[in-house]
This record gives C-alpha cells, structure tokens and sequence, in this order.
C-alpha cells in the first residue's frame, strides 16, 4: 500500500470507546506509513475552517501521531470533540463560506420549514486541499448520514457506528451501548435503596428519541418495567402495573425506564429549543410527565431520575474497548484493500463489513414482536436459542 493521507472525525454525541478507535487507526497507520490527520469538531471541521487561516487550521486540523494520542484510550470522550453539523442542511452559512454560491432548498421537519445551503462543494474542496484520501467517519445515524453522501460524491470513506442508542442500521451493535447499559444498571441498583427506603416509585429516564435499544436491554438485565417509542402503552394499564408492583414488593416500591421519546395513547412528548443540524429538537422529559399522572391519579410520590448524560460519561468498559479496537482494524484493513463505502458492524454476532446505511430509512428499530411483551411491558426473555449475543439481528 502507498503511502495514504487518511482524515478521522467524530461527529454527534460523544461515547466511551471513541477514543480507542482514534488511538488505533493511527497506531496501525504508523505501522503500515499512512498519515492520519485529525478533523476537530466533526463534519464542523470540513465546513468552517479556513486552510489559509493558521488559527482556523490549528482550531480544526491536527495531525495525529503515537504522541500525542498514546494515552487517549484510557478515558471517554472524544479527544477531536465533536459537533452537530450537517453540510447538506446549514442554516446559516459560516465566516469563511460568506459570499459564495451554494444549492438552497427547503427543508422540513414537523410543520416547520426553513431555508439550508448545501455546502458539501466546500467540504470537497477542504478534503482536496488538505490531500486526505480516505476518510474515517465515526457517528450515529446522523452523522453517517453524511459519510453515505460524500461516498456517493466520490470520496472513499469508512464508516464506524456509535451511538449509546444502538440504532444503526446494518449492524447489531455500535459503540458506547454496553458501557451505557452498564452504567443504567449501576445507577438503577443503587437507588433501589432511596427509592425503597422512601416507599415510592422510581422512574428512570434514558436516551432513545427513536429506537428503545437503552431503555429495553437496561430493563432486560435490572428487571424492570420499561417504556419505548416503538410502542404506544396505555397509561392507566401501566399505572396499575407499577402500582400492584410496588404493593408486592417488601420494600413497597417500584420501578420503570423511559426511553426519552417513550408515549402513552393520547400523549405525545413535549419539545423545545432550536432544532439542530439534523432537525432534533431537544425533547422534554416524559419521566416528569408520568410522575404528574402518578400522583394526579394514584397520590402515590415519585422519585424521577435522569439517567442520560451520565450513560455517555467516563472510560469504555471491557466490550466497548473490545469492538472499538477490533473495528479500527477493521476500517484499517478495507483502507490496505483499496475498499470504501463501508462501515464496520457486528451481524449474527461475527464481525463484518457492510454498505453504510441508506439515511433515508432511518434508525433501526426495536422488533416489537419478538423483543418487547406489550401486555407486561417487559423485555421478552423467551425463544433466544440460536439469537446472536446481543440478540438482534440488524
């Protein structure tokens, strides 16, 4: 293989393993004499840097040796940080693209329709300038939405998935899902004693505006009641479980997971704020809403607790670290082989490589009939045999 320039960015919520991947494309790079150059900020830093700029270049461009990022595995986060941007949906265009000509259209997103440019020429023009001739993108749904779509403008790009929601689609398992469900597990089973001490119900909120992979697989391993968007529950049959849970228990409380975008007939979860590059709103919490039916209906007290950023927090545990790793090696054997337009995934529990997702069909969802009891809202825990480990199939 000759010697290749090979661009990595992390876009979209940060999780535990990012790190590693990072650390390992450029220690195998070393190896084999490729280049790795960092992009800060995600897709941010293909659209607002100025090459002509050195403060620009500096705040979005860093070269990545065995140095500087020898030590970046031990923690979470990401050590390029990241961003929200979408180059083919920006609003307002940045400081350095001011003046020039890009494709408008309209974009809408529930009722509300705005004005986006479509920078991607620019983020062409960065990738050529800058001499990279692969690029490595790290991210969710969001963010490999974009990676689908310079592949198809002619870039080589290998795709990594990440997301502590599990949803992408072609793969059964992304990066930062079990350092998540690990953390949720820890959390739950410690304010078991606040919740029980006190004699009330507790209510956990996590991540999950689409698919219920978090809120279902924590439920799953904690046995606990759960809520997630693929299923409408009905909120007086959910009352009276938590209810006639909490009277059978000794301790005389209960408990539930909500994923964040979880409803119940007739309701539908509250938004706010400015929609981001990928037109997601931040949404307002359902645990608090249920808790406000709980005590309107029942008098019972409730302790709401958000378990959301803190899933996201801290160093990877053993099985992130482990795919982390194993896909960097992955992204860097496709780059020896010449090959792009892939993502690294997990199906029927063996490692592959697959097309990155089609955007348009969205995140992955929960398989309500096989993985979810509607009646108990409960994980189902029957007819596994033969189930790769994470007991999908992508």
């Amino acid at each position: 293989m000759t010697k290749k320039r090979i661009g990595i960015l992390t876009g979209g919520g940060d999780v535990p393993g990012l790190n590693s991947v990072i650390k390992s494309v450029v220690y195998r790079g070393a190896e084999i004499g490729c280049e790795v150059i960092g992009i800060r900020r995600g897709w941010e830093g293909l659209t607002h840097v100025d090459l002509n700029d050195p403060a620009s270049k500096a705040r979005y461009i860093l070269s990545l040796n065995r140095e500087n990022t020898r030590t970046i595995d031990r923690t979470g986060g990401t050590f390029l940080h990241s961003s929200r941007t979408n180059p083919c949906k920006m609003k307002n265009l940045p400081n350095v693209l001011q003046g020039h000509k890009f494709e408008a259209k309209e974009s809408t997103k529930k009722g509300v329709t705005s004005t986006v440019y479509d920078v991607t020429p620019a983020v062409m023009k960065n990738i050529e300038t800058l001499r990279l001739d692969y690029l490595i993108a790290i991210g969710g749904d969001d963010t490999l939405s974009y990676a689908a779509e310079l592949d198809r403008k002619g870039m080589k790009v290998i795709a990594v998935p990440k997301t502590m929601d599990n949803d992408v689609r072609n793969t059964e398992y992304c990066i930062g899902f079990a350092t998540a469900i690990t953390r949720a597990m820890d959390a739950i089973d410690r304010q078991r004693t606040t919740v029980g001490s006190h004699e009330r119900i507790g209510i956990f909120r996590v991540f999950g505006r689409d698919a219920g992979y978090t809120a279902l697989y924590i439920a799953y391993v904690t046995a606990v009641r759960c809520c997630i968007p693929e299923y409408k529950v009905d909120l007086k049959h959910l009352i009276d479980v938590l209810i006639n849970d909490k009277r059978n228990n000794p301790s005389n409380y209960s408990l539930v997971i909500l994923s964040e975008g979880a409803e119940w007939q007739g309701y539908m979860v509250k938004e706010y704020g400015e929609p981001d590059a990928f037109g997601h709103r931040k949404k307002m919490s359902v645990a608090e809403d249920l808790s406000d039916e709980i005590k309107r209906t029942t008098g019972e007290e409730t302790v709401v607790s958000d378990l959301t950023y803190d899933l996201r927090s801290g160093s990877p545990d053993f099985i992130d670290r482990l795919v982390a790793f194993t896909f960097a090696g992955m992204a860097m054997d496709a780059l020896e082989e010449d090959k792009s337009g892939l993502m690294t995934a997990i199906n029927e529990g063996r490692y592959a490589m697959v097309s990155i997702p089609d955007p348009e069909l969205g995140p992955r969802k929960v398989d309500i009939a096989s993985m979810y009891n509607t009646e108990r809202y409960r994980p189902r825990y029957d007819q596994k045999l033969g189930l790769p480990i994470f007991l999908t199939r992508p």
